[in-house]
């Protein structure tokens, strides 16, 4: 998942396995293969750089040092 601004200055948080495309429009356009489009403020790169960390991170598996996995543990 990753979070991304709306037009509105709204946040939203966004399944990464769902994008099919990024356009700039001007406006970044995100195009979920659910056929839903959503207008964000981020860049193409932006977004390119979040999914890329995600799916880093989801391959890596969870960071020891994650605040939310440590208040699990407790």
């Amino acid at each position: 998942m990753i979070k991304v601004t709306r037009l509105n200055q709204r946040e939203m948080v966004v399944n990464a396995d769902l994008i099919e495309f990024i356009e700039s429009t001007p406006d970044t356009l995100l195009t979920l293969t659910t056929g839903k489009k959503v207008l964000i403020t981020e860049s193409v790169d932006e977004v390119i750089a979040r999914v890329i960390f995600y799916k880093k991170a989801y391959h890596r598996g969870i960071d020891s040092n994650d605040p939310l996995e440590e208040k699990r543990r407790s």
